[in-house]
């Protein structure tokens, strides 16, 4: 019986793409490189910062101070951070039937403190959860399995009554490492359904209603 879902955060509840894409293409004018499209940097967006600046500058990026450009990259993001992010299609629907059921809700994702709860401040269908483990609250992050295990525990629960749902291979990795059943988000920044099927997921779902008939 599943006592709670956790979730990932971008590319899985909320949809970050434009204003972290922003932020890339921010950095990459200040250094008089072409921006990016859309369709080149959303599949890098759950790799991380480094992965959208290996996207924007390529094999020129050993040119340059990484951290430097990380950090212009964050502070521009940390700035914007919710001028275009939205819950995706969907997700306030699903949040409100797990209500409705009584099950439990959480958020684990890699994302730093410092900027997930201001963005989770800026969404109202969000605000009301209170467990977030990121990804520096303990001293590893996804693909291990410690944050999930410590959010399992937040929320009084054990890990097998647990679905974790994200759209990145490390979640599946986390997830069955800490013995929860995991749900690929193909709605949100997988690289393709096919690569994201190979994951092996517990299940692969386009749409975040269709968890509601499995809780």
């Amino acid at each position: 019986m599943i006592e709670a879902v956790i979730f990932d955060l971008d590319g899985t509840l909320l949809d970050t793409c434009d204003d972290l894409g922003a932020a890339l293409n921010y950095t990459l004018k200040l250094h008089n490189k072409p921006c990016v499209p859309k369709d080149i940097y959303s599949p890098a967006i759950s790799n991380g910062v480094q992965a959208l600046l290996e996207v924007g500058f390529q094999e020129e990026l050993v040119n340059y101070e990484l951290a430097t450009l990380k950090q212009t990259l964050l502070d521009h993001y940390a700035q914007n951070i919710a001028v275009h992010s939205r819950c995706f299609k969907g997700i306030k629907t699903l949040l409100e039937e797990i209500e409705r059921k009584g099950i439990k809700v959480g958020i684990m994702t890699n994302k730093p403190t410092f900027l997930t709860l201001p963005l989770l401040e800026c969404i109202d269908e969000l605000k009301s959860i209170k467990v977030v483990v990121c990804g520096d609250t303990l001293d590893e992050a996804k693909p291990s399995p410690k944050p999930l295990l410590h959010a399992a525990k937040q929320l009084g629960v054990q890990p097998s009554a647990c679905f974790y749902v994200g759209d990145a291979a490390r979640d599946i990795e986390a997830a069955k490492a800490a013995n929860m059943l995991s749900v690929t988000a193909l709605w949100g920044y997988v690289p393709s359904k096919a690569v994201a099927q190979s994951w092996q997921a517990d299940l692969n779902l386009t749409k975040p209603e269709s968890l509601i008939s499995h809780i």
